[in-house]
């Protein structure tokens, strides 16, 4: 099962300036509303029945909330509006069900113009992300309520759909056992195969140590892009950016996926799995901004706040200040 939860502006605190031109996103985010002007719209997804299914430490149910606490009190430098969507509850294991709720939430968003950031939640968001991007494309036109059969999809001109994921992991383990966290970009393969379409998967950040020998051979066969933690450094990043922007050159539309295990423990520590070595937020900064330049950009997703293990807030200030950035040149 799945529910929406209301609106709760009450999260969005902080202080006021008394300098002109000194608002912060607590002053400037606006509950969504219909016929709103286009702008960024915050969408969260309580669900860690993902992590929980792939034998995780939950608690990422909690994470859009004190992203929103997180984000309130930083400087607003929008030229656009940016609104709060509510939240999409997964009830108990309901998973599948809320995948397909937070599909059909964001396909609206986009069909009202907006660019959706949905709020994590368990990275089980990213099958959940990309199918409401694959709705929104559709041939049969916005709003898609339920996409099943290969009858539905185009066959000409299926759209150019490229998924750029900060991970430390694959996330490509079998779904046919069971669906996880741990399968997102599995089940999405899955689809574009069953629909004729390419599966474009770019993967920066992967753990060598933290991934099975298995899913590097997968990721091979599915022709992915893959850059380890240990290959993103100051030296090697300039490189690794003309690779990102070779990728999004070859498609269409890009989602771009942050599992907030990417970085480092010591900069992220509130998530299922702690990144032994990680990828700095420093060198993590220049490979978003390069997605968000690209003009391709129709949505974005944070994964694995988990707040009940995070330290002194550090993670969801890590994760609003990637908000922020996101965020900058609307």
């Amino acid at each position: 099962m799945a529910a929406d939860t209301p609106v709760n502006m009450a999260l969005w605190q902080g202080r006021t300036d008394p300098e002109p031109d000194s608002d912060r996103w607590h002053q400037r985010i606006q509950p969504l509303a219909n016929n709103a002007v286009p702008g960024c719209a915050l969408l969260g997804f309580e669900s860690d029945a993902g992590v929980a299914r792939n034998q995780g430490r939950t608690g990422a149910a909690e994470g859009p909330n004190a992203l929103r606490r997180a984000l309130a009190p930083l400087a607003w430098h929008r030229t656009a509006p940016a609104y709060d969507a509510g939240n999409v509850r997964c009830v108990d294991d309901g998973l599948e069900a809320a995948q397909q709720t937070l599909a059909n939430r964001l396909t609206s968003l986009l069909t009202a113009g907006h660019l959706p950031i949905v709020l994590g939640g368990g990275h089980e968001v990213a099958y959940a992300s990309w199918l409401g991007l694959a709705q929104f494309f559709m041939p049969e036109g916005p709003g898609l309520k339920n996409i099943v059969s290969k009858e539905h999809v185009s066959k000409t001109a299926p759209p150019r759909i490229g998924i750029i994921n900060l991970d430390a992991h694959f996330d490509l383990r079998d779904p046919a056992h069971i669906r996880s966290s741990g399968t997102p970009f599995a089940q999405i393969a899955d689809k574009c195969q069953e629909w004729d379409w390419s599966f474009r998967y770019a993967c920066l950040g992967v753990s060598r140590a933290a991934n099975t020998r298995a899913l590097f051979t997968r990721a091979a066969a599915l022709g992915t892009l893959v850059r380890e933690d240990r290959e993103i450094d100051a030296l090697r990043l300039d490189s690794i950016v003309r690779d990102v922007q070779r990728f999004i050159a070859k498609c269409d539309h890009i989602y771009l996926t942050i599992d907030l295990d990417v970085l480092p423990a010591a900069e992220a520590p509130g998530v299922s799995a702690p990144a032994a070595r990680g990828v700095s937020l420093a060198l993590i900064e220049p490979l978003i901004e390069a997605v968000r330049d690209s003009g391709k950009l129709r949505l974005a997703d944070l994964a694995e706040l988990n707040p009940s293990l995070d330290i002194d807030g550090r993670t969801a200030r890590v994760a609003a200040r990637l908000v922020h950035l996101l965020t900058l040149n609307d």
